[in-house]
């Protein structure tokens, strides 16, 4: 029995110790010190790779590469040098290694290491953004304030346009209705993406690479935004608006996109949805708001045969911003050779360009169809003009 006893207890040992020393490595991780770096064609960019802890035996690595979807082990594509493997030897504290990235020619691309046993590797990635000029990208950054600062700022003309007049007529109602709805649920996409970490834990689970589409300057414009139309809509209720009403096709669309959101808000409840396709669906209403906000303002100044009441500045400096936004996008496509951006997923150019299309129709209204001061009296509205 005491033979049997001494091998159990050696059993018992040796296999303690392989025990503790599998789950050791399978805590270790490798993970890259940045995730994302920008490199100008022709230069090199020093990454590291490195261990959470440290290793009990050497360890081989290889990397692969991903462009679009596709992930290769190999590279042929010609936008960097492919790295060499490289191998981590044991060491008493955690082991690193610098690895040097040539750009070649302009893209996007992402490394990865391929997978090690009993090591994490889901997270060791770096996404890597090869530009034309580094000045280039200054300038797009800076574009970008510009154009955020104009879509910012041309809420406000129309708020004091309706204090200076003490009248909102001439400012279409349904036009608020969808445009308070747009943003409404544009801010709940912001924020449930950029401040609730459970939402943004669900978009990693379908983007593991991806990077959040979400910036702390989106929720600032989107929130903002929402404030500045309801302070408008609160003048519709102070200020003289004649017989103004919102017609009947808008409160049947209004209605189903309120119902839409909040059906699609109880299925998140009874987790029949996650709350990340109920933030997804919610920029949906969104987009349909953007398609369909300005048709009822464009009628409505066809039929008045003016824009007396429309703040034109508004829309001088939305169509500032659209152009300026297009501009950045063509820019970012050149710069980073990534053409597809605008071509192979034509939604957000288009929507730029749709929306600029109407500032146009607006513009057109203002300054060569309707210039005099005057407007016909619609019949299902008292206006009383004052020039």
């Amino acid at each position: 029995m005491s033979c049997l006893s001494r091998h159990f207890h050696l059993i018992l040992i040796f296999g303690s110790f392989y025990f503790l020393t599998w789950a050791q490595e399978v805590e270790n991780e490798f993970l890259f010190n940045v995730q994302d770096t920008k490199i100008e064609i022709g230069k090199n960019e020093s990454i590291i790779l490195k261990t959470t802890k440290p290793l009990s035996q050497a360890v081989h690595i290889s990397f692969n590469y991903q462009i679009g979807k596709e992930i290769k082990k190999h590279f042929s594509d010609n936008l960097i040098d492919e790295l060499e493997n490289v191998t981590f030897f044991p060491t008493n504290g955690t082991s690193h290694t610098t690895l040097y990235v040539h750009a070649k020619s302009a893209g996007h691309l992402i490394i990865g290491v391929n997978n090690v046993s009993n090591f994490q590797t889901k997270n060791a990635f770096v996404r890597v953004t090869i530009e034309h000029s580094a000045i280039l990208n200054i300038i797009t950054s800076v574009i970008g304030w510009f154009y955020f600062v104009a879509w910012s700022v041309s809420f406000y003309p129309q708020v004091f346009l309706n204090y200076a007049r003490k009248s909102v007529i001439g400012l279409n109602f349904d036009f608020l209705a969808y445009n308070i709805t747009g943003f409404i649920a544009y801010s709940v996409f912001n924020v449930g993406m950029y401040w609730i970490s459970s939402i943004e834990n669900e978009y990693f689970k379908t983007n593991p690479r991806g990077v959040n589409p979400v910036q702390l300057n989106d929720v600032i414009f989107a929130l903002h935004a929402t404030i500045v139309t309801v302070l408008i809509i609160v003048q519709t209720f102070i200020y003289e608006k004649g017989a103004q009403k919102i017609s009947n096709i808008c409160k049947i669309i209004f209605s189903g996109m309120w119902l839409f959101s909040f059906i699609t808000l109880i299925l998140a409840f009874v987790h029949v949805l996650t709350w990340f396709q109920f933030v997804f669906y919610l920029s949906y209403v969104k987009l349909l708001v953007t398609l369909i906000k300005y048709v009822p303002q464009v009628h409505m100044n066809c039929k008045r045969k003016s824009t007396v009441g429309w703040s034109i500045w508004n829309v001088l400096l939305d169509f500032l911003g659209g152009a300026l936004s297009i501009l950045q996008m063509f820019l970012l496509a050149y710069n980073n050779d990534d053409w597809d951006s605008i071509f192979g997923d034509p939604t957000k150019f288009g929507l730029g360009v749709f929306s600029i299309m109407f500032d146009l129709i607006f513009m057109l209204q203002h300054y060569v169809l309707y210039r005099e001061a005057s407007y016909v009296q619609l019949p299902e509205t008292e206006e009383n003009f004052q020039s």
